[in-house]
């Protein structure tokens, strides 16, 4: 796999200097699998619940909806990748090489429609809260259905190279070698983490824009709807710029290690680098799962929906409270 995405490269030559890296290995053997394990059970478990209160609580006549619905499958899409890669920290890849692509493929139809979908919420809720005069209702649901297959189509079209160009690659460690799933041409993986990274600041400046002129309405007005509509967008979009900045910086700093380039053109900052790297990615790809967490505490209906939910599961109603304490009553007089 893109080595942006593992950070597999176990040993590298800096001039006559052979760099040892068994250390960050090590960090990465124990780390990265403990970590993923606690990301994918809190994400299968939270878009799964939003996917459910969703089709229990609500109805999809909202765009807002129908992209929260998207956001929370992107989510899932992301999350499906990340047991072959805390597999992969252990015992390196032990699967096939067409596995290798559709993971990887995977992972960055994930990535971009992750960044897309909270482009367009942040979009959408910048025209209803600053212009609030522009006519919405135009907006059908059609509008959010042809919006959210397009988004689709864009993320799976940017994955592609990752798909075509990941393949089987060997390892050098320690005077063996291992295998690992990575870009097999140079060139691509710079091509891939540039392409990260042009998504990532478009997004960043949109959102950015955004949510400069949605802060200043939002000062110049005393409506808590309006308020309470903008802070769930914005905590969601906010932990995804939080997480994602150090990544994407670390990883464009990675191309120029690859690269031999100052200051990154010895070993020290080299390990160093990856440290960062390892730090960086369980920032990054927490985001998965602290979606749903900001719909619970930030969303009032979300919230109560929860709640009602909840008392469905673990807690009788009144009625069949009543119904069971008749049941053990006619038991007992019976006796």
């Amino acid at each position: 796999m893109n080595d942006s995405i593992n950070g597999s490269n176990y040993d590298d030559d800096y001039g006559d200097e052979v760099c040892e890296k068994g250390a960050v290995v090590k960090f990465g053997s124990i780390a990265i699998p403990v970590f993923f394990s606690v990301v994918i059970t809190l994400s299968l478990t939270g878009n799964i619940l939003v996917l459910v209160i969703l089709a229990m609580y609500e109805n999809l006549k909202s765009l807002t909806n129908i992209f929260i619905l998207n956001l929370a499958i992107s989510d899932l899409v992301f999350t499906t990748g990340l047991p072959f890669w805390a597999i992969y920290h252990i015992w390196g890849w032990l699967f096939s090489d067409a596995l290798c692509k559709i993971v990887t493929f995977v992972f960055f139809t994930g990535f971009y429609s992750s960044i897309l979908f909270l482009t367009i919420m942040t979009i959408y809720r910048y025209l209803a809260v600053v212009h609030p005069l522009s006519n919405m209702s135009i907006l059908k649901i059609s509008t959010g259905v042809y919006g959210s297959f397009v988004l689709w189509l864009i993320s799976i079209g940017a994955a592609i190279p990752s798909l075509l160009y990941s393949s089987l690659v060997s390892i050098p460690h320690k005077g063996e070698h291992s295998l690992g799933c990575e870009y097999i041409d140079p060139l691509w993986k710079s091509i891939g983490v540039f392409q990260q990274n042009i998504f990532f600041l478009v997004a960043f400046a949109v959102m950015t824009f955004c949510y400069i002129r949605l802060l200043w309405k939002i000062t110049r007005t005393r409506s808590h709807t309006k308020n309470r509509a903008v802070k769930l967008v914005f905590c969601i979009v906010a932990v995804f710029v939080l997480g994602w900045v150090p990544y994407n910086v670390v990883i464009f700093l990675r191309v120029l290690a690859d690269n031999v380039v100052e200051p990154f053109d010895n070993c020290d900052a080299s390990i160093k680098l990856d440290y960062a790297f390892c730090v960086c990615r369980f920032i990054a790809f927490s985001h998965c799962c602290l979606n749903p967490v900001f719909y619970a505490f930030v969303g009032v209906k979300f919230r109560s929906h929860l709640k009602s939910l909840l008392l469905r599961l673990f807690i009788r109603s009144p009625a069949e409270g009543q119904q069971v304490k008749m049941q053990n009553f006619s038991r007992a007089s019976m006796l």
